[in-house]
């Protein structure tokens, strides 16, 4: 008797999990329309299918969501090392600008010509090392969002979500991004249906 009953459990389970399968499927299928045609011509049916497959039980909405919390950490963390450059490069300016003021002030008439060029010299070595510093730190979080995409790329992968590899191709990647923002309407689509009474 009990063989039974886990027999009826077990289909019961299948045709709930291919209901919601159709659901999303078809869910998506509206959500790829607000897609540009040239990214809603490459979205197969097929592809379709195995990414609402892959949306089933929730865990790649979980995933999705730490990733996204990751990468809004490191954009502000990496906003805030910018903006306290920049405030470093401003008081290292607004320093040697003061210390010009102070030493024209007394400077002997005969000499303020070679102050005014060494002040100069110094004023352009500075804005040098100010453009040397922000380009390295340009560099810096260019490459750390690189870093971040890719291990991006790598757990949605890992996750079995369809479309997703490590690649650097900008029209690749631009389909991972749309594939990326399907899930988070299809998402918020869900969580809103949820709170609704």
């Amino acid at each position: 008797m009990d063989t039974y009953s886990l027999s009826d459990d077990l289909q019961s389970d299948a045709a709930r999990q291919q209901e919601r399968h159709y659901y999303l499927l078809s869910e998506l299928q509206t959500l790829v329309k607000d897609l540009p045609s040239s990214f809603q011509q490459r979205l197969s049916y097929t592809t379709l299918s195995d990414l609402a497959q892959a949306l089933i039980d929730g865990t790649v909405y979980e995933i999705v969501q730490g990733l996204l919390d990751i990468q809004h950490l490191t954009e502000k963390n990496l906003y805030n090392q910018r903006q306290k450059l920049h405030s470093e490069h401003r008081a290292l300016k607004q320093d040697l600008v003061r210390k010009h003021r102070q030493a024209l002030q007394t400077c002997k008439s005969h000499n303020v010509a070679v102050l005014k060029t060494n002040q100069r010299s110094e004023t352009e070595a500075l804005e040098q090392r100010v453009k040397d510093e922000q380009r390295m730190m340009d560099e810096k979080i260019v490459a750390e969002m690189d870093q971040k995409v890719l291990d991006q790329q790598n757990t949605l992968e890992k996750a079995g979500v369809p479309g997703f590899y490590i690649t650097t191709n900008p029209q690749e990647l631009m389909m991972q991004m749309n594939l990326l923002e399907l899930i988070l309407k299809l998402q918020q689509k869900e969580m809103l249906s949820e709170t609704l009474p």
